[in-house]
Parts: C-alpha cells; structure tokens; sequence
C-alpha cells in the first residue's frame, strides 16, 4: 500500500467519523429532547435541544475539516488543492462560529458567564 492510498484511507476514515459524530449526536439531542419535551414541555426542553444539536454538529464539522487538510497537505499539493482547501475550512470556520453564536448565545473570544477574566497586568 503506497502513502498516498494510505493517507486517502485515512482521510475517508475520519470523513466518516464526522458524518457518524452529526448523525448520531443529532439522533441523541433529538431523543433526550422528545423525552424531556414529554415531561417538562417544548418550550422548555427546546433551548438545551438547540444547544446540543449545535455541538453534535461543530464537532462533525471539526472532523471534516481534519479530513480535509489530511487528503489535501498530506499528499503533493497543488495551488489548486490548497485554494480549495482554503475555501472549504474558511466556509467551515464561519458555519462553525455561526452555530457556537447561535447555541452559546457569545462569540467564541468571549469569555463563558462565570468564568474569571485573567487579571491586567499578569
């Protein structure tokens, strides 16, 4: 097995672990929202739902861009395979900040309500 069949295994590997990241935590988000939907109502249950549909995704998008840059830099790039690559983790980076805004409700450099700033000066 040559490195470049070896590298487009494993780029198609972790492809899959994506798809399989979003499918299942999309299946999981949706059942603990119909089962919390049933005993504490929709309105209640569908902020968390939101939530951790959200994170099931950002995850998979994470191991698809992994994907990406494995099949493209592993292998001798062209300009052409590095601008598409470009392309690809640039649309990527901005439906995974839209949807951390959309489910955490703050951009992603700002801190987490609760968290402790570090102190000026240290």
């Amino acid at each position: 097995m040559s490195l470049d069949e070896v590298v487009e295994a494993v780029g198609k590997a972790v492809d899959v672990a994506g798809i399989v990241i979003i499918v299942v935590g999309a299946a999981a988000a949706s059942l603990l929202f119909l089962d919390r939907a049933r005993r504490e109502g929709v309105s209640t249950a569908y902020p968390t739902y939101r939530r951790s549909l959200g994170r099931a995704i950002l995850l998979g998008l994470e191991f698809l861009v992994a994907a990406d840059i494995v099949r493209t830099v592993a292998i001798t790039p062209t300009f052409s395979d590095v601008g598409v690559l470009g392309a690809i983790v640039l649309i990527r980076t901005f439906l995974s900040i839209s949807l951390q805004v959309e489910t955490e409700a703050r951009w992603p450099w700002q801190p987490r309500e609760g968290m402790q700033t570090p102190a000026a000066g240290i």
